[in-house]
């Protein structure tokens, strides 16, 4: 997966235009129809007119860093411009504006351009609202089969009597997914290569970290690595109990989850899984106080960031409780 480059990540961290507009004159979304909410990618704008002219806009978004730096951008191209001016807006001009977004994440500027025009169109009709549609899902869609070759291959290969389904089944997702990331398959899953080859001899015995590499899409991007903080609450998960090989796996799972919390979209997609219950199962068998904390079953990524936000002092949601919050479908799995 291409990295965040220094104008995505300026974009993505300015928050200037972030939020929403009150008694707008114009209001845009994507992805937030009543079957869609906290199901895919998401945004909202909301805009003020003068004079035919947008004053001031605001977007929310529910997506990864390249979708926020589009959807700022987009709020920094409109105000100043007539609504028909800004209509004209379109996803090469916000393309051109980031300095390029890698081939795979281009639809992120699809979206806001989505949001910003129906907003405009919400302003000239006099309507209250108007939802737009956007039918790519690659964020929230399973990214490996079962009938993937290098997935195919490891699971085909003898099982060790100490190596469940479940666990082969989730290494193999992973070690399959990595080999998709454009960088060291090791340094997509935040491990170096001797606790790869380790994880590999534990769980595929008969297939050589040569296999991965020699079918891995060649090195071309320096992975986002993990952050620090959710690995240090990762890591305090760690069951203390007797069983190398058990805590072993644990420990490999935190570095795990650590690196891949970084690749935008959802957590369970961007580790190669088949399904969301797999990552919840998972971190059960092997992180089981995690499992416990996380007990009102808010999506893993959200909830391993709220952690690090709390621990620091900060304040990461919006509302008291989350029984009250209006983004409640955006932090939990139905």
């Amino acid at each position: 997966m291409s990295h965040y480059t220094e104008i995505i990540r300026k974009w993505a961290t300015d928050n200037r235009r972030v939020g929403r507009l009150p008694n707008a004159d114009g209001t845009g979304e994507v992805g937030l129809k009543s079957t869609e909410v906290g199901k895919r990618l998401a945004v909202r704008f909301t805009l003020k007119v003068e004079f035919d002219r947008i004053a001031d806009a605001r977007y929310q978004v529910f997506g990864c860093g390249f979708s926020m730096a589009a959807c700022a951008i987009a709020a920094n191209l409109a105000v100043g411009y007539t609504l028909n001016d800004v209509q004209m807006i379109d996803a090469k001009q916000l393309d051109f504006a980031l300095d390029g977004l890698p081939p795979e994440r281009r639809y992120c500027a699809d979206l806001a351009v989505g949001a910003l025009r129906a907003a405009v169109q919400s302003a000239q009709s006099g309507c209250h609202k108007i939802e737009s549609s956007f039918s790519d899902e690659s964020e929230h869609s399973q990214r490996i089969s079962a009938v993937h070759p290098i997935y195919l291959t490891l699971m085909n290969s003898s099982q060790p009597i100490r190596a469940s389904d479940e666990d082969r089944h989730l290494f193999a997702c992973l070690l399959t997914v990595a080999t998709e990331d454009y960088c060291a398959p090791e340094k997509a899953l935040g491990l170096d290569s001797k606790d790869l080859t380790s994880l590999m001899t534990y769980y595929f015995p008969e297939v050589d970290l040569s296999f991965l590499e020699l079918n891995a899409i060649p090195a071309s991007e320096q992975p986002m690595g993990q952050n620090g903080e959710v690995l240090s609450v990762l890591l305090s998960h760690i069951p203390k109990e007797p069983g190398r090989d058990k805590s072993r796996t644990s420990v490999w799972l935190a570095y795990i989850l650590a690196a891949r919390a970084t690749v935008p979209g959802h957590l369970w997609v961007a580790m190669g899984l088949t399904e969301r219950p797999q990552l919840t199962a998972a971190i059960r068998r092997h992180l089981p106080s995690l499992a416990d904390a996380n007990n009102q079953n808010m999506r893993w990524k959200r909830y391993l960031y709220k952690q690090v936000c709390e621990l620091n002092g900060g304040v990461m949601c919006k509302a008291p409780n989350c029984g009250v919050c209006s983004d409640y479908v955006l932090c939990f799995a139905n």
